[in-house]
């Protein structure tokens, strides 16, 4: 294999070069996640040690088996005895050098994987961590990829770093001191000088080549990214017949990761042709001077060859440098992007020492001059204020973007009351049960919230998977259960593989109904003391509508519930009827007081009533502001 030889692996994408840390500091924040199996540490070094001293002593011995060979007439007794313990002792060494090499990996490898383990759970973890907007606005394909270079780099960098890097360097000092310490110093000088020249023109030549190597990575998780939307918008892509259109758009990345990838093999060959020059010249240079001390008399034959064998040894890892500091510093900047995924400012995280929220006994939520806003200059929500009671349910309708889903999020504590950072809006509480949101855990808020949404969407594995999510210690019995109130279980056993059907990719393979049926029986399996329904049954008719309403209205005896609502239809029953337009609250009361208001309540539902079926249910959006 060549000096800068390069294996055709995807490229690591990297971060810009202002905002990429340093690689000691990336180092710095590897070690800890090592040093956990210090004692395989600190035994793999001494594996490695070891090996390297064998294959030391492999050129002393084969020096001493040369000179041994140099007998005095007669002497037969020694030629049958001392060559023979040399060659004995030669295989040992050679063996003993195998053996530590495969001790060392095997003694390491726990500390890798297991460094490797903790670092991507770490990652994973902290991605479940960070807020709605950081999920909204990454790109999957791009990120997955960042992860999953970043895993494969710790075990690499390891094995490059210490078993590659170190290991040569302990291996050179060796053969340095032998040089300078058996002979005069010129073969020391010699050797250091051709070793610094490699060094000097590999990391200069290969810090230059890494610009390349970034472009390259950028455009792969381009087209990756490209790769994996597409296929994830299938359906779309089919509707619009835009097959050809997509084919484009990847192509074109693709066409780009090649031309990077060109650049960079293009001056993989300067790399070669100048690395093999130094060692050539250097080798030259080495055994010249060993001949000259062998004419001289002041070595011998076997010194000769000693001294080839270790230029040879030394130039077999010197011949690998490129590709090792390439490696090294490619493992650098994808372990880097995966600590910045780990860096990632949570913008919404529990408050120092937070309690889990209490939900014992009644469990009402209110809404405190609540502001809120995504972005500085567009605010959602000004000022909104109600409560639910305990075991009451309250329903928000109104045109879209009035500001009705982002309650629910806000609940959820998917953002924090204000909103964006450094917008203007005030801010305002949310409470449940008395106790602010913000001052407890987000894991013991969502605990006692269930949700059924308007846009389901479903895990690739079974039915019966993907309804005990909702509480994932539930029996067989209660999954059936909770199907059998969702008015589902009769289509699931009607199924050739019944509760074990896959549902698909998002659960395409359901249609729009089932799908929101499967999202409800979920709900209805974690049985939290607050519940939200919004647009619960937007993807039912008219007859599954009303089956399910009427579980719907079941489910949420005695729990607090908050309706969000397109269809006044569902909502008639409800406590009270909040009416937002605009991110404010400008009607509220029951459906009686506000058709008897002969307001904007009022209107939509003479609209809605009038509409011909099946467009009885007209969509709130059609009412003008």
């Amino acid at each position: 294999m060549r000096g800068g030889g390069e294996r055709s692996l995807p490229f690591s994408s990297s971060a810009a070069p202002g905002g990429q840390r340093s690689d000691w500091r990336t180092l710095r924040r590897l070690l800890p996640y090592l040093w956990q199996y210090k004692g395989r540490v600190l035994a793999a070094i001494a594996f490695m040690v070891g090996a390297k001293l064998a294959n030391v002593g492999v050129p002393l011995l084969l020096k001493q088996l040369v000179d041994a060979m140099t007998l005095p007439a007669g002497s037969t007794t020694a030629l049958l005895v001392v060559p023979v313990g040399l060659l004995l002792a030669y295989g040992v060494l050679r063996l003993m050098n195998s053996v530590f090499n495969e001790l060392r990996e095997l003694v390491f490898a726990k500390a890798t994987h297991g460094a490797a383990r903790a670092i991507a759970l770490k990652t994973f973890e902290h991605l479940h961590g960070l807020s709605l907007r950081f999920h909204l606005e990454r790109q999957t394909g791009g990120m997955t990829r960042d992860i999953e270079r970043g895993v494969r780099g710790i075990e690499s960098l390891v094995s490059f770093a210490l078993f590659n890097l170190a290991a040569t360097l302990v291996e050179v000092l060796l053969v340095l001191y032998i040089l300078a310490s058996r002979f005069d110093a010129w073969f020391a000088v010699i050797t250091l000088t051709a070793l610094a020249l490699y060094i000097a023109f590999t990391v200069g030549l290969t810090q230059w080549r890494i610009q390349f190597r970034r472009q390259a990575n950028q455009f792969d998780s381009a087209a990756h990214s490209k790769a994996i939307d597409s296929l994830l918008n299938y359906e779309t892509v089919k509707y619009f017949n835009n097959e050809a259109f997509e084919a484009r758009r990847y192509d074109e990345s693709l066409e780009q990761l090649r031309r990077a990838q060109l650049k960079s093999r293009s001056t993989l060959g300067m790399l070669n042709a100048g690395q093999q020059l130094i060692i050539a010249v250097g080798l030259v240079a080495m055994l010249w001077r060993a001949t000259e001390g062998v004419a001289a008399g002041r070595m011998t034959l076997g010194d000769l060859v000693m001294v080839n064998a270790f230029m040879i040894q030394i130039y077999i890892p010197l011949n690998f440098l490129g590709v090792i500091y390439r490696e090294i510093k490619q493992n650098l900047v994808d372990l880097d992007k995966m600590f910045t995924l780990m860096d990632k400012e949570q913008e919404v995280a529990d408050a120092p020492g937070a309690q889990a929220l209490h939900t014992n006994g009644p469990v009402d939520v209110r809404f405190d001059d609540v502001h809120f806003a995504y972005e500085p200059a567009r605010p959602i929500l000004r000022g909104v204020s109600f409560e639910i009671p305990a075991g009451r349910t309250v329903a928000v309708v109104g045109p879209s973007g009035a500001g009705k889903s982002t309650l629910a999020r806000l609940l959820y504590r998917f953002y924090d009351v204000g909103g964006a950072p450094s917008s203007a809006a005030g801010g305002g509480r949310i409470l449940i049960a008395g106790q602010d949101i913000r001052r407890v855990t987000q894991a013991s808020v969502r605990r006692a919230i269930g949700i059924v949404p308007q846009d389901t969407v479903l895990f690739n594995d079974t039915v019966a998977y993907n309804i005990r999510y909702g509480r994932t210690d539930a029996s067989d019995t209660e999954v059936e259960q909770a199907a059998r109130a969702a008015h589902i279980h009769d289509f699931i056993v009607g199924t050739p593989a019944g509760y074990a059907t896959m549902v698909g990719e998002r659960g395409l393979k359901l249609s729009g109904g089932e799908k929101q049926r499967v999202a409800i029986a979920r709900t209805l399996l974690k049985d939290p003391p607050i519940l939200i329904f919004d647009e619960a049954t937007s993807a039912l008719d008219s007859a599954g509508e009303r089956a399910i309403q009427a579980e719907l209205k079941s489910a949420a005896r005695g729990k607090t519930t908050l309706v969000i609502a397109h269809r006044l239809s569902t909502v008639v029953d409800a406590h009270e009827i909040l009416v937002m337009d605009g991110g404010q609250i400008v009607e509220r009361g029951t459906h009686l007081q506000l058709l008897a208001a002969r307001g904007r309540y009022a209107h939509m539902w003479a609209l809605q009533q009038s509409a011909e079926p099946p467009a009885a249910s007209a969509s709130l959006d059609a009412v003008p502001a």
